[in-house]
């Protein structure tokens, strides 16, 4: 098939998303995926993760996903990665993660510098991991900013300025993947919490608790298994949700969660 007609196919089953045509999409998205379109694969993966036009797989999610991201697919790199990170292979999650931080992603930033930070399943190196944080902040990414500062409060001065230079020294612009990536309309990815675990995301604090549970409402749907705390402090009410295995967990449900302001916290 000409690239041009190619592309344009891929854009078709885009349009049917949109629509509401899963099936659809999903039907002319195929064949191109089979044929290499790293795009059409990715969509194809989104479709297969979500049970949309197909019955949710996450094997054949995976499958799409890594057949895109071994050819350089950005978005499929990060979406492998964080899917990995759901299923509890962390480790080869944050390889994958790790590929699309040195491309500067900051969603793939975030996760891996958390992790770095906290020696979470990677050897300990907090000043690349606040390198790595900062870039991603530099970028507008709302959790990265928040643990950003809450690096800002652990971390001595001179390693802070450490790694303010290495982040200066990496920042570029995010590479471009072989194709611009046409991404399907979807929606967000589910935090997936672990049944037990030290560590919750905070998503606000409120007057009242009745605005903790709207905000709990509206989100929910992205939380997945993750359930809603109020806690009380004072006459402020924090909407927290979780629990979280580790501060990496929680902080890759945050990444998810962008752009609604979240932060991990510990459990108390």
């Amino acid at each position: 098939m000409p690239a041009a007609a190619q592309a344009t196919s891929v854009k078709a089953g885009i349009a049917a998303w949109q629509k509401g045509d899963s099936a659809r999409a999903v039907a002319i998205w195929r064949p191109l995926a089979e044929k290499g379109d790293q795009d059409a694969a990715f969509n194809l993966g989104q479709a297969y993760r979500l049970g949309r036009g197909v019955a949710a797989d996450s094997g054949q999610a995976k499958r799409w996903f890594e057949r895109a991201a071994k050819a350089g697919h950005l978005d499929s790199q990060v979406a492998l990665g964080l899917l990995l990170f759901d299923s509890g292979a962390r480790r080869e999650a944050l390889a994958w993660l790790s590929r699309a931080a040195e491309r500067g992603e900051p969603r793939a930033l975030l996760v891996v510098g958390t992790a770095l930070f906290n020696g979470d399943d990677v050897p300990p190196d907090p000043v690349k991991g606040y390198a790595y944080v900062s870039r991603a902040a530099a970028q507008g990414l709302a959790p990265a900013k928040t643990t950003l500062a809450e690096m800002d409060q652990v971390l001595p001065v001179e390693q802070r300025r450490k790694g303010v230079a290495m982040a200066l020294a990496a920042a570029k612009p995010v590479k471009a993947a072989a194709k611009p990536p046409a991404k399907a309309p979807a929606p967000a990815p589910v935090a997936v919490a672990s049944a037990s675990g030290a560590w919750r995301v905070q998503l606000g604090a409120f007057g009242s608790r009745s605005s903790a549970e709207s905000l709990y409402g509206r989100l929910q749907g992205k939380l997945g298994s993750a359930r809603a705390f109020y806690v009380p402090v004072g006459a402020m009410t924090r909407l927290q949700a979780g629990p979280f295995a580790t501060r990496a967990e929680a902080t890759a449900a945050c990444a998810r969660l962008a752009p609604q302001p979240c932060f991990a916290v510990a459990a108390k």
